[in-house]
């Protein structure tokens, strides 16, 4: 089968090879002339132009977009319009918001173009493990597009799923990973505590390889984690400072609009955030107003 890929960061590279050994021809673009150069050089066909990308794909087309999510996937889809025709297959499978995803799906639809959104997880791993796809959309341009889905997931029948309708598949992948921030967040508490207990010089590389057998705590982040901590045991040359891509944030809303209580996921939220803080105020606040009340001690900066 054939398909376009725009996007050809890290992720969008490691797609592209993996479909392009899976037996489907990869017609690759990106603004990074050397990421188009390493796609041909791979064996894929990377062209300068989204109209060339166009060109090169016979109808009906399918063409993958992975920008960042916002403007820039709405820029992408309109370049392509003026080249593509009624049937083609547009495909974002960035981290967009569901809203994007169903707003772009009455639009293109009203066009006559088929849109798919698919929440992908698999990262720079992708492709050796292969990628988890969570996919929203109707099911004939879903179905067309399986013979992709199968080579892209870790199996034929595993990884993948049409979850829903438009906006589905974004969705899902938004509470996927706020899920994530509250994993991370327990594992890095838990590693925190076990560090700090000084009097048993605990060995946090050899818990984490423990824990990867048998442990109810036991996961691939884990596994991950541990050849962290392999490589650099006491974390050096890292500052605390933790970025997010905005899907815990759409998370945290969606569960407010919901009426669902969803601490844990929040909390790891907030903890990002206050990881960026230097000198927090807040903090400040609490110290002086310890200082007002009960005469207690403040540290003052040096």
């Amino acid at each position: 089968m054939e398909i376009g890929l725009i996007g050809l960061g890290k992720m969008g590279f490691n797609m592209a090879e993996r479909l392009r050994l899976g037996g489907h021809k990869v017609v690759g673009f990106d603004f990074n002339a050397d990421a188009v150069k390493n796609l041909t050089a791979s064996g894929s066909l990377g062209v300068q132009s989204l109209d060339d990308l166009v060109k090169n794909l016979k109808a009906p087309r399918a063409v993958w977009i992975m920008v960042p999510s916002g403007d820039p996937v709405d820029q992408t889809i309109a370049k392509l319009e003026a080249s593509m025709q009624k049937g083609d297959i547009f495909i974002d499978g960035g981290n967009s918001n569901y809203k994007d995803s169903q707003r772009r799906y009455a639009q293109l639809t009203a066009k006559g173009f088929n849109f798919v959104d698919v929440g992908t997880s698999g990262g720079v791993w992708g492709l050796k493990e292969g990628y988890s796809m969570m996919i929203g959309g109707d099911k004939g341009p879903v179905e067309h597009l399986r013979p992709i889905f199968e080579t892209l997931a870790p199996a034929a029948d595993k990884g993948w799923g049409h979850v829903g309708p438009s906006g589905a598949g974004h969705f899902v992948k938004m509470v996927h990973n706020g899920i994530e921030y509250g994993l991370m967040q327990a594992y890095a508490e838990g590693f925190s505590i076990m560090k700090h207990k000084e009097s048993m010089n605990l060995d946090l590389t050899q818990i984490a390889k423990i824990w990867q057998y048998g442990s109810v705590v036991r996961s691939w982040l884990l596994d991950l984690t541990a050849d962290a901590l392999e490589k650099n045991p006491q974390l050096e040359g890292l500052e605390a400072y933790v970025a997010d891509s905005g899907e815990g944030r759409w998370t945290v809303f969606e569960a407010i609009d919901l009426n669902v209580s969803a601490p844990v996921i929040t909390e790891s939220l907030i903890r990002r955030l206050r990881s960026r803080e230097d000198n927090n105020f807040s903090d400040r606040m609490l110290s002086i107003m310890r200082n007002e009340f009960g005469g207690h001690a403040v540290k003052k900066s040096t």
